[in-house]
């Protein structure tokens, strides 16, 4: 049973009450007009980017998955974990170099990797995240046109100082023919033994051998200290490649772009320090030679993409890789080779598509059970607390307001997407905003039962919940945390 309060008592406590609401009347001003000015703040910078809505997830506005099963490029044997771990990161930064939102990138397994971009399509996703991106610089010692239809052939652009000048692929058969080796102009920097046989490299006769019988689509091993035999990506040509002289693991920088006074889309290349040499003294070397052997074959993942003639030296370590390209195409492969190759090959197991009108109907859902939770968090307010409900009815207006301006402006500056866990997440956060004000609101019963004025019961009541709510509160968002990291 509570005690009864003496008339002294009693006085004492409301003077107490009397400063206490004299302490903080002003302050509950404060607090609505300083949420003013901040929702009007967000408001005006949405108005200022235009974005009124938040950016949504896959599984609200449809996207692909796309599940890869990793082997190893040379040889056989268990995956290293390293190695798909490091390919995991190469697949998100090219995923991320398509400027879409809540991207996720993920190992499964030992040798799976789940990709699942929002709104792209598929066959674009595809060629993406499962082009290995092998890049290598490769001499040419034998042309030969296939079977394939030729097109009509069109003009070629002028070269510039920091390219390799193109020019279109002769169309006549090309024989090997034995040639003396002419003297090696001197270089900047003087190669590797090593390098300088790869350079100089001749054909054997079994090459030649092989050259003749290869088909475009006849599968052969790409090993980097090894001729090669390849075809170009309409398999239209095919060539006998020596090994490999520049790596694309020496390429620093890609971009895409159509030069001033041409037309067609290139991508341009940029060599570390060891690569700027290699390709000058190659250059050099080519520059001396006869055709076809003064052509620097440029090969992506076993494809040729581009063998233009070199004419003159070329220093600075920049080079350029011309051919059909379209302004997608450019820049896709300029993506690849700026992120680099992957350590591991990949097969794609499954491309599965998310619907859009599949993800509208869940979010219908979601928002008809918000808008049924939150009629009755209101019922109860109105029924159980009388006046007090129009208190919920604000506060929870106001979080509103501020929940879906953070969402909207989340959303252009570090990617945030809107999903349905997220819809669950704001629907939850309805019911704990409604909890605070039940503790609040039991603590003020308790106080206007021991004699005191409503507001007096407020300014006390609001005292005694605070650390309560508090707590609850710094619960909740330590779980938000704790979620957030490892999802």
């Amino acid at each position: 049973m509570r005690r009864r309060r003496t008339p002294l008592q009693k006085q004492i406590h409301n003077a107490r009450n009397t400063r206490v609401s004299a302490s903080n009347k002003r302050r509950p001003a404060r607090t609505i007009v300083l949420l003013g000015i901040v929702i009007g703040i967000m408001l005006g910078v949405m108005a200022a980017t235009g974005t009124w809505t938040p950016r949504l997830g896959l599984d609200l506005r449809g996207g692909t998955t796309i599940t890869l099963t990793a082997s190893n490029t040379e040889g056989t044997g268990p995956v290293s974990q390293t190695s798909l771990e490091l390919a995991r990161g190469i697949i998100q930064q090219r995923v991320d170099g398509l400027g879409v939102g809540e991207s996720e990138v993920t190992t499964q397994g030992t040798e799976h990797i789940v990709v699942t971009v929002p709104n792209v399509q598929r066959d674009e996703l595809v060629r993406l995240v499962g082009q290995t991106a092998k890049l290598s610089f490769r001499a040419v010692h034998a042309v030969d046109m296939t079977d394939a239809p030729q097109p009509t052939p069109s003009a070629s652009p002028s070269g510039v100082p920091d390219a390799l000048p193109t020019a279109p692929a002769p169309k006549k058969k090309n024989e090997k023919k034995p040639e003396a080796d002419k003297p090696r102009p001197t270089a900047p920097a003087s190669p590797a033994p090593k390098y300088d046989e790869l350079l100089k490299y001749e054909p054997t006769n079994r090459d030649i051998a092989d050259f003749g019988d290869f088909k475009c689509g006849d599968p052969f091993p790409l090993v980097s200290d090894q001729p090669l035999l390849a075809c170009d990506k309409e398999g239209r040509e095919k060539y006998l490649l020596g090994p490999e002289l520049i790596p694309g693991s020496m390429v620093t920088d890609a971009a895409a772009g159509i030069p001033q006074g041409r037309v067609a889309w290139i991508v341009t290349l940029k060599f570390d320090d060891q690569g700027s040499n290699l390709f000058y003294d190659s250059t050099k070397y080519f520059a001396a030679q006869q055709d076809p052997k003064n052509r620097f074959a440029i090969v992506l993942d076993g494809k040729v993409i581009s063998s233009p003639r070199v004419q003159n030296p070329i220093p600075g370590g920049s080079a350029e890789i011309s051919g059909s390209f379209t302004q997608q195409s450019a820049n896709e492969l300029a993506n690849v080779l700026k992120y680099g190759a992957l350590p591991l090959a990949f097969e794609v197991s499954s491309v599965e598509n998310v619907s859009a009108k599949l993800g509208g109907d869940q979010l219908r859902a979601g928002l008809i059970a918000g808008l049924i939770g939150l009629l009755l968090v209101l019922g109860y307010s109105f029924l159980y607390y009388r006046g007090l409900g129009i208190v919920v009815v604000g506060s929870l207006a106001v979080a509103a307001a501020l929940t879906y301006c953070s969402m909207v402006l989340l959303g252009p500056a570090i990617g945030f997407a809107l999903n349905l866990p997220g819809i669950a997440g704001v629907i939850v956060a309805i019911g704990i905003t409604a909890d605070s004000f039940i503790i609040l609101f039991e603590r003020v019963r308790d106080e206007v039962r021991d004699g005191r004025s409503l507001t007096s019961a407020i300014e006390t009541g609001w005292i005694k919940a605070r650390s309560t709510i508090l707590v609850a509160d710094m619960v909740s968002l330590l779980s938000a945390v704790v979620l957030f990291i490892l999802a």
